[in-house]
């Protein structure tokens, strides 16, 4: 129902023959900016504020350009690059050129291509944050692009210790310095391979050398240790290398393909097994900690850059962000749905006949298809144990055996996003009423007064849109009761590592149990969770713990969801009772046991980090810095 943002989505192809090659077998030089695109609007649904497009081409002359950029701003982002793009590619013309002239002078036609799409969670925008971000140097190696799907934690200490270095970065942000951190690196590494040859070789030689060299594990095993975050680390140097690093514990995805003729990363599996037509097989894992690097020469080789630390891959990347095309996703999600069915059935009483189920919003349909797979076991059991009480009463007889077996599950759609409303034409209570009206009901599919309608959502998370318009529509059908059940546990902390949920004060289940707390007359909990939050700052790394536990510690799951209840409903504008029903932890790493990271739902932050974030944002919470993350 409410639409989280998540950065980022990444995509990287380094061609591996001549430009010819591809345009004598597939028809066209563009073979590769043209599985960029593809490889960017399937995954769209992971960065809708921008995007950029990075090129680079190998057999440029002096003289000409050899780094291409282009990005753009709003949910049109992908359509604005590739039609600016292809505007200056017409302009150059391809009919009649030559190879030699396509491979040394064509704009946007080269052998590696970055994709990234981009959702800010820093609050942070403009084209000036868009990636992917360009480092310049008159030394082709010295060039780099760089684009990420992450968010680094302990920015700050990077940024001391490169301006340490005697840098000065323009933007204060966490992609500027890693930029500026790994171009030191790479420019180490030319000076290193400088002195190795420099007695040997004449200056044109020798920066030809220098370009066959370069060792980008030594480059990344330099730069990266001290990197604290959730991460997937793209780059390319100007004469040809390219790398993709992935965070130690695995928090953001990546996956990647190669044969002879291409190497491709993406943050989704399933988009290279459409774009390149190839079996899931045959798209692998990268490794966490370990880096995928294509040589000048296209050599492609997996290293381990900073070793694979304790599992803590996403759990929400499973539940939320990821497509649903993955096999594996799409068997997880449905898992999800199963294993919220007991506390459903409780819900209802037991009573499947007078419950009408469905779901909200298009994103938790495959949840829904589960949970009601689990529903029918729950009706198989009620039919079995209907017809063995008749027989043993004697009166089993067609008649109503017809009966207990024609009970179906009462499946509808009871919503339809119809249009968008413009509702920023509005203010105040107009805004809130015109958000009632973004969904369109079914009506006469409810029973009023008689009828519970079961509606899943894959999560809930500030509550805003239930409030505002999910509830209250819902509730025209005239239910004696609803029900709304979130696939995912209550999201209860911040997330540090890339998704756009990052104040303390946003979380209704926050607000549920510091309201609890005052009800209760127990704010001395808050008092305390502020000291000790204060008093961590000055602790090192392995001593500090995440002291905000304490906050949720007195109440039980379902004490916190009443509350949330109370607090969607305190208007009094809703008739029919309501009831939240959330995932429980063990039920999710049930549903999705290679995914095990969980901290937005349990607090157990994998870095050193997002502990330190946490108590920072509680301490931003008390002292009323709403706006601090």
């Amino acid at each position: 129902m409410e639409i989280l943002k998540h950065e980022c989505g990444v995509a990287m192809i380094r061609l591996l023959k001549p430009l010819g090659y591809y345009k004598e077998k597939y028809g066209t030089y563009t073979y590769g900016l043209g599985k960029l695109y593809l490889m960017m609007e399937k995954q769209h649904n992971r960065g809708q504020e921008g995007a950029g497009i990075g090129v680079v081409k190998l057999h440029s002359v002096p003289g000409n350009e050899y780094v291409f950029r282009e990005r753009a701003l709003g949910k049109d982002a992908i359509q604005n690059i590739f039609s600016e793009v292809n505007g200056k590619i017409a302009s150059f013309g391809l009919g009649d050129t030559s190879e030699r002239d396509v491979e040394c002078f064509a704009p946007f036609l080269g052998e590696i291509y970055m994709g990234h799409l981009r959702y800010s969670t820093t609050g942070k925008s403009g084209i000036s944050y868009c990636h992917p971000f360009l480092r310049r140097n008159n030394w082709r190696s010295r060039n780099l692009l760089m684009c990420g799907n992450f968010n680094m934690t302990n920015v700050d200490s990077v940024f001391e210790k490169v301006v340490s270095h005697g840098q000065h970065p323009r933007i204060y942000s966490d992609t500027v310095i890693l930029l500026e951190q790994l171009g030191e690196a790479l420019d180490k590494e030319n000076h290193r391979i400088y002195r190795q040859y420099r007695d040997s070789q004449i200056d044109p030689q020798l920066s030809h050398t220098i370009e066959d060299n370069l060792d980008i594990r030594r480059v990344l095993a330099s730069a990266s240790p001290e990197w604290d975050g959730g991460f997937v680390i793209c780059g390319a140097t100007g004469s040809g290398d390219m790398f993709a690093l992935r965070d130690r514990h695995g928090i953001r995805p990546a996956f990647y393909y190669y044969d002879d003729e291409i190497v491709v990363l993406a943050s989704e599996r399933p988009v290279i097994q459409t774009v390149l037509n190839v079996a899931r097989r045959d798209v692998r894992e990268l490794t966490p900690g370990s880096a995928l690097i294509v040589s000048k020469a296209g050599q492609v080789s997996v290293s381990d850059i900073l070793g694979e630390d304790q599992n803590e891959r996403c759990s929400f990347e499973r539940i939320y962000f990821s497509r649903g095309s993955d096999a594996d996703i799409y068997r997880e999600r449905k898992a999800l749905g199963r294993n919220v069915v007991p506390a459903i059935m409780k819900s209802i009483d037991n009573d499947l006949s007078h419950a009408v189920f469905s779901f909200i919003p298009n994103t938790a349909e495959v949840a829904f298809i589960g949970m009601c797979e689990g529903l029918e076991q729950e009706l198989d059991k009620i039919k079995s144990a209907r017809i063995l009480d008749a027989q043993k009463a004697g009166c089993l007889d067609a008649g109503n055996l017809g009966e207990i077996m024609g009970q179906k599950l009462r499946i509808e759609k009871v919503a339809i996003k119809d249009i968008k409303l413009r509702t920023f034409i509005a203010e105040g209570e107009a805004r809130n009423d015109l958000a009632a009206h973004v969904y369109d009901v079914t009506y006469g599919i409810v029973e009023n007064g008689v009828d519970t309608l079961v509606v899943i959502d894959d999560s809930i998370v500030r509550g805003t849109t239930l409030k505002q318009s999910i509830l209250k529509m819902l509730d025209r059908l005239h239910p004696r009761k609803i029900v709304v059940v979130s696939s995912s546990p209550q999201v209860r902390y911040p997330d540090y590592y890339g998704i756009d949920m990052s104040r303390m004060g946003e979380f209704i289940a926050f607000r549920a149990a510091v309201q609890l707390l005052k009800d209760r007359g127990m704010e001395s909990v808050l008092d305390k969770t502020y000291e000790n939050c204060k008093r961590q700052e000055q602790l090192l790394d392995f001593e500090i713990s995440n002291c905000v536990k304490a906050v949720y510690a007195p109440f039980t799951q379902e004490e916190i969801s009443d509350k949330i209840v109370e607090m969607l409903t305190a208007d009094g504008e809703i008739n029919a009772e309501v009831e939240i029903v959330y995932q429980t932890l063990a039920g999710l790493h049930e549903a999705i046991p290679t995914c095990p990271g969980d901290w937005y739902f349990s607090g157990d932050y994998p870095t050193h980090g997002g502990v330190r974030l946490v108590n920072r944002a509680f301490v931003n919470y008390y002292e009323g810095n709403a706006d601090k993350r």
